[in-house]
């Protein structure tokens, strides 16, 4: 399966602002975007021009670069959201939400996204009790979340947890901490979704 092996604080750089790519170093002074103005490359810091067009690209290459995805799983989510009864824009943000590698992010067990999915493909995720090793899968509401057992005292998983303390867990979810597990209380409301995103603005770029 093809994945981004590039440097991922280039791609901050490159929406100029924090995509939080890099789990605990985003909340540090190290971060590329306070150290480094600009995006990447030699015109970096050149002018910029404006337009529709752009303005549409760089907030699909943002949401998609959030959530670790390629164009074409991102494209396959986008058309799934427009068959759907739904507003499209909202449906292509519930089902980025349901996915397990970002449901397991969001509860706290891996710093970023890209961990959360290593754990998931590596089989250490268990969904409703069985392991499951297909990062986009999407889950359902009433699902249980959790680390598998021999895993659960895991150094990364212990320190992620408590460096996602500082993080808001989000209403639709719910974290037993002791027991490393968390529940799927209902699907997510927009509101409750990812912020700072404007999810028409993908509509219109694939609708051209």
């Amino acid at each position: 399966m093809a994945k981004y092996c590039g440097p991922v604080c280039r791609l901050c750089r490159r929406e100029g602002e924090k995509l939080f790519l890099k789990g605990d170093r985003c909340y540090t002074n190290k971060c590329a975007i306070e150290r480094r103005e600009g995006a990447p490359g030699q015109h970096g810091k050149g002018r910029q021009g404006h337009s529709d067009f752009k303005a549409q690209l760089r907030e699909k290459q943002k949401v998609k670069r959030i959530f670790g995805m390629l164009e074409r799983s991102f494209r396959l989510v986008y058309e799934r959201a427009t068959k759907s009864k739904g507003v499209t824009g909202t449906e292509l943000l519930l089902s980025l939400e349901r996915r397990i590698d970002n449901v397991t992010y969001r509860l706290g067990f891996a710093a970023s996204r890209r961990l959360a999915r290593q754990m998931v493909s590596h089989g250490l995720v268990l969904v409703n009790g069985k392991p499951m090793t297909i990062p986009s899968a999407m889950l359902k509401a009433g699902d249980i979340v959790e680390v598998r057992e021999k895993n659960k005292q895991n150094a990364g998983v212990a320190a992620s947890m408590a460096a996602a303390e500082s993080r808001v867990i989000p209403e639709w979810l719910s974290l037993d901490k002791a027991g490393v597990k968390g529940t799927v209380n209902a699907l997510p409301t927009r509101p409750q979704m990812l912020q700072g995103v404007n999810e028409q603005l993908i509509v219109e770029l694939y609708s051209r």
